[in-house]
């Protein structure tokens, strides 16, 4: 073992034996490159550690560790293994001050995971991560492991777990010290956008999209970019049209992102042309659809349009031939539009009957009353959530009331001709 890292070695286990946290964790945030350089001498000196008692050194040899890892490395097992460890019993109270190490190791441990092709080892690892990072917050605080969750289980194609993290409700996110920065924020609402589009959950995919093109932003994001791309396919696929962008977004996006985004620009026309010239377009713009992934998601857009045209014939006729459907939403064959009306009906999209010897659809309201158990358990769980938010609003008006710079802002510069003049007695004293 090199010199330099024996001695960081033995000063970081020293401090932590004398529960000096922060002091550890600052001198080996100093030292990276020390680790770094010795990435061959990492194994000896995590078999000499233990990962409950010196968890700030054991996370930040993990992650120099991993970061030399490849793919083809003989020791990925036992990698995966150490990582598992780590997570099952490191001390939380260590933790506190290495948050931000933890993050960065667990996101070479997923990289190393996706290109070895085995991302479905990690689901169960960040999943345990995510918890102890909570550990001193609550199941609503946003980690830098949310976002490694949501990836390993897109590149795993494993969606419940993902579904699972996403449904749980964010009311904080963690500070760029404790792991969590821009990056990693653009990334959890973009992948959640996309496990939400997976699972056919558009309104939510739609929110998660919105969310990540209206961070506030100085610069052109990647990511922003993408996200926005896909925020207009799923807001043609909810209800044909997209909307304007919320009064936070940035600058950036309607300058900067938009022209970069004209084919899905006029994908918006196209749809809103009809089936034909929507056909044509999607045929015509294939292989950049395609390269950039979203080939799929935009071949989607075919049957929504006539699942939307089929929805506004409920909301004016009371009865249609299914000749009249297929003419009205421009089908080929009756028999097209009644497979149509059939799959909608058994999705619960429209409430219709069919007469198979006359060829007749008689579409009907809603028939829930709204009335049944499962509705009020619904009912009492939505208003526990949002009592439950407003209680946290009012947590956050309160510190935010007491803030010195909140509360300087509010009073504003301080004339001096305001200020009280000394008076003769006091001069005098």
């Amino acid at each position: 073992m090199a010199t330099a890292l024996e001695h960081l070695v033995s000063e970081v286990t020293s401090l932590i034996g004398q529960s000096k946290y922060g002091d550890a964790a600052k001198h080996l945030q100093k030292s990276r490159d020390i680790l770094s350089k010795n990435s061959g001498h990492l194994d000896t000196v995590l078999a000499t550690l233990q990962p409950q008692i010196h968890t700030i050194a054991v996370a930040a040899v993990l992650r120099a560790r991993l970061a030399a890892a490849v793919p083809t490395d003989s020791a990925i097992d036992t990698l995966h293994a150490t990582v598992a460890e780590f997570v099952a019993v490191c001390d939380p109270e260590q933790l506190i001050h290495v948050q931000d190490a933890m993050c960065e190791m667990l996101e070479e441990y997923c990289r190393l995971l996706v290109t070895g092709g085995c991302p479905m080892r990690g689901i169960e690892v960040i999943n345990s991560a995510i918890l102890r990072l909570q550990a001193h917050n609550s199941s609503h605080h946003l980690t830098g492991a949310h976002p490694l969750l949501l990836y390993l289980c897109l590149a795993s194609q494993c969606l419940k777990p993902a579904v699972a993290l996403l449904d749980q409700q964010i009311m904080d996110v963690a500070k760029e010290s404790e792991g969590v920065t821009v990056k990693q924020f653009l990334l959890y609402h973009y992948y959640g956008g996309m496990v939400y589009t997976a699972v056919k959950r558009y309104g939510r995919a739609h929110h998660f999209f919105k969310i990540c093109i209206s961070t506030p932003a100085l610069a052109v994001s990647h990511i922003m970019m993408e996200a926005y791309k896909k925020y207009i396919i799923v807001s043609l696929l909810i209800d044909g049209k997209v909307g304007k962008l919320p009064k936070c977004a940035s600058m950036v996006v309607p300058r900067f992102i938009r022209p970069l985004c004209q084919v899905y620009l006029d994908l918006i026309q196209a749809f809103q042309s009809g089936p034909e010239s929507l056909s044509q377009y999607i045929l015509q713009h294939a292989p950049t659809f395609t390269r950039e992934g979203n080939y799929g998601l935009v071949k989607q857009l075919t049957s929504a349009q006539f699942k939307q045209c089929i929805q506004k014939l409920t909301r004016t006729f009371l009865t249609l031939s299914l000749a009249d459907v297929a003419l009205r939403v421009k089908l080929q064959l009756p028999k097209l539009a009644q497979q149509y009306l059939l799959n909608m009906i058994e999705d619960g999209e429209i409430h219709a009957s069919i007469n198979q010897k006359d060829g007749m659809v008689v579409f009907k309201d809603n028939p829930e009353q709204y009335n049944a158990s499962d509705t009020l358990d619904l009912l009492h769980e939505r208003m526990e959530r949002v009592m439950e938010m407003e209680k946290r609003l009012v947590e956050m008006e309160e510190a935010i009331q007491k803030n010195p710079s909140y509360i300087h802002k509010l009073m504003g510069p301080v004339d001096e001709d305001m200020l009280p003049q000394p008076t003769a007695s006091t001069s005098a004293m």
